[in-house]
């Protein structure tokens, strides 16, 4: 009988192991149909050799583990490029799952419910997907310590009460989604066993509570690129425990709170584009600070000099700040210090010697302030350097040899300071050198022969300095450069002939030196050349015939030695006193110069004569034809151009030989091309060959009702806003941007105006898009669209804050984003520009109602008011157009709906983000650009104009977008604050 009991004991073990083999061959059939439920690379079939149904145990597979006794309990596929959706019943149907981990992959499809069966879950990481809808409540997920749902394309409203329940959560990241607005969630604050929280890029506004201080675990804290405000809680100074804290992106207010110093552990700080103010006294205790960045903000006072013994910092951007006094010494000392960026500050004392001290330095960056010494002669040596800027200061003293050699450094701009000294032999060894910068200096010797060794070279500005000799001859050797100036130097000799060789050529500046001899004319086939200026030199010889050729926007010849006749092509109003102080020249048509007839009297007797003949017969084709004409007027009931017997007005802009009449003569109705709210556009081809288009503007016709108010600014001739017309005209002409499309000359008569500009080929933006002749000629790849984007987006910077006085456009729209030969964007239509006094707000109000419907910023309707942030919508609205390829406003968005709130909703419908994107969008690495630009658009069409970032940020944005095509990967989890973000590159114009 004592057996009994052993013997139902070992059979019991017996049914219990059966049981046991059966489930863990179960959970392996379920492994190999989760493996064939995915799409895998072939990149990737070597990790899942081991994944073979003849294998005994799952244990035994690539990126699973086990429990002890032989139940799967880890997952990791992490980063293989899997595509498809993720089986959530077949993974949650394993018993004993803890860690599922699934980032970086390009899952796509919903997360099912299904999901809140693994309730023994610990660990879930879905990063860098492409999951899309709503995230399900996840309150029975209650044993939950990992949760990464960071970079898919989820949205709707986020299940934030449901975090309530997972107590024992340690990571929390869900940023960079598309969640519906919300508040910052308090209920975060609950959950105090929290180590890590990544919110940003979460959609959340409102003020952070003071029980963030609660969370005294934080390593890390990120709520960057949100729309949260107030100031940053006093409360915060009790995570001592924080690594990182990320505040980027928002609009905090006040000051930092007094206590900071306790974060004694902090490494990374970045509270950049807020509204902060004060002083920066509070971090002088953060000795353990790796990067520090503040940027755009309105901090003030000194930089501690406690920074200087920071023997970690090796990152520090404070630029366009209110900082004063000196930058600390020993800054870099210590540490392999790569960036600092203190520009737009009022920074006084040396730039500090020894931030290269470990060879790692890669951008410095001190623009705009007051510095004074010599640059140290360390930096000679520093070739890790790809940015040395430190131009708008009072540095003196001679520039270090090693300076003009750096091997791969890109920009080096020393202007406006007090240099002194040559420009070096080593600028030859500056292979990797695009800008090269030293103007308003007193550099002197002669320009090295060895400058045409730095290959990469596109733009050079030297003027205002003491150069003397000559231009170098190899200088011809620099085939991108684009842009030279050598304006007011001591330069003698020659230009070289070998100019001509440098094809890229668009801007020639060497005014005010005493070049001699002939302008050569290898100067007049650079096909790229727009400004050419040579004035006051003792340059002689006759102009070059081939001068004739070029399509320049700007020509200056004036005070020299010139001799012979102006060739006729060039004799045209545009170039007014191009040719002043040459008394050897002649022309026929440039009235301060003398004629170039020497015939006899007698010869001029019968020129007289036959002047006359043909003058008598000119008159009377005049009058004839001026009858036919106005007959042929009536005809067409008025749809072309009336010649009136008063003058014309003719104003050029331009050297492009425009004849008035040739133009008027043009505006008839089988030349019209389009028709907008400010006037009719012709296309017109002159005599000469070349094509402009012509903005036709009829007062009689506004008069009559056919043209609508919001044209007035351009539409009304009457004498008493004729003033106001040719204001503006000034105004628009004055503007010279790559993105801004060119105004040659206004013609303006008594009862029409003319607008002559340049003639883009590819017609609008609007047209490539959305109407039949876009269709047939094909859809614009993605690698088009960005840049269109980008190039309009700096178009609209240029406008808001690269002129005197801010420019608003009023309406912006794809119709008026042009496209030259290269698809290279051009903002069109100044028809309801108008310049904005940053004085005065009362003058961003109009009752003009300003734009085209789609595209006008919704306060509009109750508040009357225009400002910058109603262009950033408008040209929101044209990213959206770009990114989905849909129109503005469409039948099916639906009643009373437009494309923006269309996004919106599709956002958190079914299709989700992926839906949006243009179909014929079709890599996966574009359609994640598009994503980006889409985020970058919803920015811009936010509801609340303060929200709406002002377009120099918006730039910004899209350069960084630009820039992580070269740099791969987006990770802001790994890459920390050092690979985000790029202190102030944001500003280099050049």
């Amino acid at each position: 009988m004592p057996s009994l009991p052993l013997f139902l004991i070992t059979l019991l073990a017996a049914v219990a192991a059966i049981t046991a083999v059966t489930n863990v061959a179960d959970e392996k059939a379920i492994i190999i149909d989760i493996k064939n439920s995915f799409h895998i690379p072939a990149s990737s079939n070597a990790a899942f050799l081991s994944w073979s149904p003849s294998a005994a145990s799952p244990c035994n597979f690539s990126g699973v583990s086990c429990t002890t006794d032989g139940f799967v309990s880890s997952i990791d596929l992490t980063g293989h490029g899997i595509s498809g959706t993720i089986p959530f019943s077949l993974l949650c149907s394993l018993s004993s799952l803890s860690s599922l981990y699934l980032g970086s992959n390009r899952f796509s499809g919903t997360i099912s419910t299904a999901l809140l069966n693994c309730s023994s879950l610990l660990h879930l990481d879905l990063a860098f997907n492409s999951l899309v809808l709503s995230v399900p409540d996840l309150s029975r997920l209650a044993s939950l310590r990992v949760l990464n749902l960071t970079q898919n394309l989820l949205s709707g409203p986020f299940p934030w009460s449901s975090l309530g329940n997972l107590t024992a959560i340690e990571s929390l990241s869900l940023g960079d989604n598309f969640f519906d607005p919300s508040p910052f969630p308090n209920v975060v604050t609950t959950l105090t066993k929290l180590n890590w929280l990544y919110i940003s890029v979460c959609n959340l506004h409102g003020e952070i509570p003071p029980e963030i201080g609660n969370l005294t675990g934080l390593v890390d804290l990120e709520f960057s690129d949100n729309f949260l405000s107030g100031e940053i809680p006093q409360e915060i100074t009790k995570l001592k425990n924080l690594w990182q804290l990320e505040l980027y992106n928002n609009s905090f207010t006040g000051k930092i709170p007094v206590g900071f110093g306790n974060l004694s552990n902090l490494a990374f700080f970045d509270a950049s584009m807020n509204n902060l103010t004060g002083n920066l006294s509070a971090l002088r205790y953060l000795n353990e600070l790796v990067s520090l960045q503040l940027y755009f903000n309105n901090f003030y006072g000194e930089i501690p000099q406690e920074f200087g013994d920071f023997r970690k910092l090796v990152n520090l951007s404070l630029y366009s700040n209110q900082l004063t006094g000196r930058i600390p010494t020993k800054l870099g000392s210590w540490a392999e210090f790569n960036l600092i960026d203190v520009s737009t500050n009022f920074l006084t004392g040396p730039i500090p010697p020894d931030m290269c001290r470990m060879g790692a330095m890669k951008k410095l960056l001190m623009l705009e302030n007051q510095l004074s010494g010599e640059i140290p002669a360390s930096y000679a040596n520093c070739s890790s350097l790809i940015r040395f800027r430190v131009s708008n200061n009072f540095l003196s003293g001679e520039v270090p040899a090693g300076i003009w050699g750096l091997p791969i450094v890109n920009i080096i701009d020393l202007a406006a300071n007090n240099f002194e000294g040559r420009i070096t032999k080593d600028i030859g060894m500056a292979k990797s050198l695009f800008q090269l910068y030293i103007s308003g200096n007193q550099i002197s010797g002669d320009i090295p022969t060895e400058i045409s060794e730095a290959s990469s070279l596109v733009k050079i500005d030297a003027s205002s300095n003491q150069l003397h000799g000559q231009i170098p001859p190899s200088i011809g050797k620099l085939k991108n450069l684009s842009s030279l100036n050598l304006d007011n130097n001591q330069l003698s000799g020659e230009i070289p002939d070998t100019i001509g060789s440098c094809s890229a050529l668009n801007s020639i500046t060497l005014t005010e030196n005493s070049l001699s001899g002939r302008i050569p004319s290898s100067i007049g086939f650079l096909p790229n050349l727009n400004t050419l200026n040579l004035s006051s030199n003792r340059l002689s010889g006759v102009i070059p015939a081939s001068l004739s050729s070029l399509k320049l926007s700007s020509l200056d010849l004036s005070n020299n030695l010139l001799t012979g006749e102006v060739p006729p092509e060039l004799s045209i109003t545009a170039y007014n006193e191009s040719f002043i102080g040459n008394s050897g020249l002649c022309g026929e048509n440039i009235g301060y110069l003398r004629r170039c007839s020497s015939s006899s009297s007698k010869s001029d007797k019968l020129r007289v004569a036959l002047i006359a003949f043909l003058v008598t017969v000119v008159l009377f084709l005049t009058v004839f034809f001026l009858i036919l004409f106005r007959r042929r007027s009536h005809s067409t009931k008025g749809r072309n151009l009336r010649l009136s017997s008063d003058s014309w007005n003719m104003k050029s802009f331009s050297v492009l030989t425009l004849n008035e009449h040739e133009v008027i003569n043009s505006i008839r109705q089988e030349n019209l091309i389009g028709k907008g709210g400010s006037g009719e556009v012709y296309r017109v081809l002159l005599n000469n060959g070349h094509v402009v288009a012509v903005k036709h503007i009829s007062n009689s016709t506004y008069g009559g009702g056919a043209v609508s108010d919001g044209a007035a600014m351009l539409k009304r001739r009457s004498l008493k806003l004729s003033k106001e017309f040719d204001a503006e005209v000034d105004m628009l002409s004055s503007i010279r941007h790559v993105n801004v499309v060119k105004l040659y000359c206004s013609i303006t008569g008594d009862d029409s105006s003319l607008l002559v500009y340049e003639y883009l080929p590819n017609g609008s933006l609007w047209d490539r898009l959305h109407s039949g002749s876009g269709e047939k000629l094909g859809a614009l790849d993605w690698e088009t669209r960005f840049e269109i984007a980008l190039g309009s987006a700096r178009g609209l910077e240029y406008l808001h804050h690269g002129c005197e006085r801010p420019i608003l456009h009023r309406d912006v729209k794809s119709s008026n984003i042009l496209l030259d030969e290269a698809f290279r964007p051009r903002i069109a239509d100044f028809g309801l520009a108008k310049i904005l006094h940053r004085s005065t707000a009362r003058d961003s109000y109009t009752h003009i109602i300003p734009g085209t419907h789609g595209y006008i910023a919704p306060e509009y309707a109750y508040t009357w008011k225009v400002d910058e942030k109603s262009d950033v919508y408008s040209f929101g609205v044209v990213l959206l157009e770009l990114v989905t390829g849909r129109r503005p406003v469409e039948m099916d968005y639906g009643e009373d709906k437009d494309i923006v709130r269309w996004v919106a909703g599709r956002i958190r419908s079914k299709d989700g983000v992926l839906g949006l994107i243009d179909e014929h969008i079709l890599m996966a690495a574009e359609k994640e650009e598009a994503i980006r630009v889409l985020r970058v658009a919803l920015l811009c069409t936010a509801g609340v104009p303060a929200m709406r970032p002002p377009m120099r940020i918006v730039v910004h944005m899209l350069e960084e977008i630009a820039n992580q095509r070269i740099v791969a990967g987006d990770d802001k989890l790994e890459a920390g604050p050092l690979e985000k973000k790029e202190g102030g590159e944001a500003k280099e114009t050049g």
